[in-house]
């Protein structure tokens, strides 16, 4: 058990610093920083819990940044920032990057080597991965926002 929370702690470290070193680049906001970190500690950490309940990652991706899109909304809202200050560095330690390199691997592999049947399935496999996992974190994103303004629509 201490070592599942050590695991959980140290995952939600080492997330939170990609997600401040991009908000870093992207120039934000001073004291947007915690934030991001934050938000990058949450994603990451409840995707990897979620997949540890034998979820799979794309379904994980989604619901956890679905979960930053709405944490960003709330934010956005108390502190009047725009809501991209805080998800675009929230959801950097969600991308799929290993899938989509190993995709490209498998695409160089086969220029070089020649076509295989094995190398066609792991490159339309982690493809196929690394496209589906970006879909859900484009729709986590945006559906909390588009919820917020279907049902707080002005009345008139």
């Amino acid at each position: 058990m201490d070592s599942l929370l050590a695991t959980y702690i140290l995952n939600a470290i080492f997330s939170a610093i990609p997600a401040v070193g991009f908000a870093m680049v992207f120039n934000v906001p001073r004291n947007a920083l915690v934030y991001c970190a934050i938000g990058g500690a949450v994603g990451y950490t409840t995707r990897y819990a979620l997949m540890h309940l034998n979820m799979p990652i794309e379904l994980a991706t989604f619901l956890a940044s679905t979960l930053i899109g709405v944490i960003a909304l709330y934010w956005s809202r108390k502190y009047i920032v725009p809501r991209p200050v805080y998800t675009i560095a929230s959801i950097i330690p969600l991308l799929p990057g290993t899938y989509a390199f190993t995709a490209i691997i498998n695409l160089l592999q086969m220029n070089a080597q020649g076509v295989s049947p094995e190398l066609i399935t792991m490159f339309i496999d982690n493809g196929l991965k690394a496209v589906i996992i970006l879909s859900g974190i484009g729709f986590g994103l945006a559906i909390p926002s588009l919820v917020f303004m279907r049902y707080n629509r002005p009345i008139i």
